[in-house]
C-alpha cells in the first residue's frame, strides 16, 4: 500500500463493525479499559480525534495489528469527555472538526500533560504546520499519507517518550509545591505538616490536575490490601483535614474541589510558574 487515498485494504476487516456503529446513539470507538500485558510489556494506549469514520476504522485496524490499543472520537465534545476519563500514551489529532479545532484540543492537553501529540490532517499550509508544532505537537503529518511512514512515526514518538520521560521531581500548582524526592510539601514557601496519608492524597490529586477522581479511585490508589482498610467516610475526613492545611479558606476550597456525585479534583491554576 502506498498513500492512504485507497482505504479498502484496511477497512475490509471492519465493515461489520462499522455498520453496527452507524446505528443511532452509537458510542465512540472504544477499546477495553486498562493496559493489558502483552509479551511481558504494557500495551500502549492511543487516542485518536478524527471526524472521518472510514479513516478511523482503517487506522484503528492498522494500529491494532501493530499491538496498540486505540480509542477514537469524532468531535471535540467527545474528546473532552474521554480525555478526562481515561489516560493515554499518545494522541493523534485532526485539525478540522465538526464542533471545534484540533489546535484548541492540543492546547488543552498541553496544560496538564506531556503525552506525545501528532497532528494527522489535510491542513497542509505552512502556517498550519508551524502553529501545530508551536502549540505543543511533537509531529505533524499531512493527508494523504503513506501508512508505513505514519506507523514508523508513531513508533518513534513512543520510543522517544519512553527514553526521555523521566519522573517528575516536583509538583507545583496554586501556591502548593511538593518536593517528591524529599517527601515534603510547601504552601507559599512554608513547609506543611502533613501526615503520610495526607501527603499521598495531595500528591495523587496534584498529579491529575483538572481530573475528577472518584472515591473508589482514590482509595484504590492510596490504601490497598497492604494497609488498613479505609472507607469513603474516612476519605471525607482526610479531605477535610488536608483542606485545613492547604486552603486559604477551608470552608470555600479553591484547590481541592468537590464534584457532587462524582468525587474530587485538583483545581488547576495558572501562575506563570
Amino acid at each position: 500500500m502506498t498513500e492512504y487515498d485507497s482505504r479498502s485494504a484496511l477497512i475490509n476487516g471492519w465493515k461489520v463493525f462499522v455498520e453496527k456503529r452507524r446505528s443511532p446513539g452509537a458510542m465512540p470507538f472504544l477499546c477495553s479499559k486498562g493496559k493489558r500485558e502483552r509479551s511481558g510489556r504494557q500495551v500502549k494506549r492511543l487516542f485518536l480525534l478524527e471526524d472521518d469514520e472510514g479513516l478511523i476504522c482503517g487506522l484503528s485496524f492498522a494500529l491494532k495489528k501493530q499491538g496498540y490499543e486505540i480509542d477514537a472520537v469524532r468531535s471535540a465534545k467527545e474528546a473532552d469527555i474521554l480525555w478526562k476519563r481515561e489516560s493515554y500514551d499518545l494522541a493523534i489529532l485532526d485539525v478540522s472538526l465538526p464542533d471545534g479545532s484540533g489546535f484548541d484540543f492540543c492546547r488543552k492537553i498541553r496544560r496538564t500533560s506531556k503525552v506525545p501529540i501528532m497532528f494527522l490532517t489535510a491542513a497542509d499550509e505552512e502556517t498550519d504546520i508551524t502553529m501545530g508544532l508551536d502549540i505543543g505537537a511533537d509531529d505533524y503529518m499531512t493527508k494523504p499519507f503513506k501508512l508505513a511512514v505514519f506507523l514508523s512515526r508513531i513508533n518513534a514518538l513512543l520510543r522517544r517518550s519512553e527514553n526521555f520521560n523521566t519522573p517528575e521531581t516536583e509538583l507545583r500548582s496554586g501556591g502548593i509545591a511538593v518536593q517528591l524526592l524529599k517527601g515534603e510539601a510547601y504552601k507559599n514557601g512554608r513547609m506543611l505538616d502533613l501526615t503520610g496519608s495526607e501527603y499521598k492524597l495531595l500528591c495523587l490529586l496534584m498529579e491529575h490536575p483538572g481530573q475528577v477522581l472518584s472515591a473508589n479511585q482514590i482509595l484504590g490508589k492510596l490504601w490497598d490490601c497492604r494497609e488498613n482498610y479505609i472507607d469513603s467516610n474516612s476519605l471525607t475526613v482526610y479531605i477535610r483535614r488536608l483542606r485545613m492545611k492547604i486552603e486559604d479558606d477551608p470552608g470555600q476550597p479553591e484547590r481541592i474541589v468537590t464534584v457532587r456525585g462524582r468525587g474530587y479534583k485538583w483545581n488547576q491554576t495558572d501562575e506563570g510558574e
